[in-house]
């Protein structure tokens, strides 16, 4: 029986893995499709796309359903898809933003509204906290393409307004206006970016103990498990032990 139980439970798990790679692929074709729809399908002259793009060959998403998905961008058959914020507070008064591309904005508004309440948050009108984050660009790279100095050296070159390094990689943040041109010039030294989006990045951190925190990575882990919700940002910080017992 134990054998039996053992390989229930690897299935289960496996099975939990694969339904969370499917959705993270729809999420990264959602995000394909729309970017190529609302700029020119070329990710040559589209940096929104090109950033989409590499996220998908980042989770190993096969090279045809990238294609497909900028092809449906381009009939007339595809979905079309809102862009929406939402915010609100969570759990300890924690400022929450997230965004979304949803084809039915009812839906997606009752489903986000109830994931709040259930938490013991409560959602807000849009502006509501997006006044204690800013809204910048972030590059990203692995640490193993340069050193925290080269990194540094080439942001503040390419006019980057602050650079986190650690063994995780390297993030360059540069304002909304000269984001694209930062990217531009940190692409030609260091190729192309892991990542390369547009952030709210929190003008502050609230550090919370071990109970809200967990209640506040539920939430995000709901809101992130939905379909429509494609990013979600939060103004708190918590325990490294925390994070480990959550599976982060």
């Amino acid at each position: 029986m134990a054998g039996h139980s053992q390989f229930k439970n690897i299935m289960h798990r496996k099975g939990a893995q694969d339904a969370k790679r499917a959705r993270h692929f729809a999420k990264l074709i959602r995000e394909i499709t729309v970017s190529a729809r609302q700029g020119l399908p070329d990710p040559a002259f589209n940096p929104r796309l090109r950033a989409a793009m590499s996220a998908a060959r980042e989770a190993n998403m096969p090279r045809d359903t990238i294609e497909r998905a900028v092809k449906k961008a381009i009939g007339s058959d595809g979905e079309n898809y809102d862009e929406i914020r939402y915010e609100g507070y969570g759990p300890g008064g924690v400022a929450v933003i997230v965004e979304a591309l949803t084809d039915n904005r009812n839906r997606a508004a009752s489903d986000i509204r109830s994931f709040f309440t259930k938490s013991g948050g409560n959602l807000g009108e849009t502006g509501s906290v997006s006044f204690m984050f800013d809204r910048t660009g972030v590059i990203e790279y692995d640490a193993k393409v340069g050193s925290d100095d080269d990194m540094l050296d080439a942001a503040i070159e390419a006019g980057a307004d602050d650079v986190a390094s650690s063994e995780n990689g390297h993030e360059v943040y540069a304002s909304q206006e000269t984001f694209r041109e930062v990217a531009k010039a940190l692409e030609a030294k260091f190729g192309e970016a892991r990542k390369a989006a547009l952030t709210w990045k929190p003008q502050n951190t609230v550090p919370v103990d071990d109970e809200t925190g967990e209640k506040l990575l539920k939430l995000i882990d709901l809101l992130n498990e939905h379909d429509d919700v494609q990013n979600v940002y939060a103004n708190f910080e918590v325990s490294d032990a925390l994070v480990a017992k959550m599976g982060g």
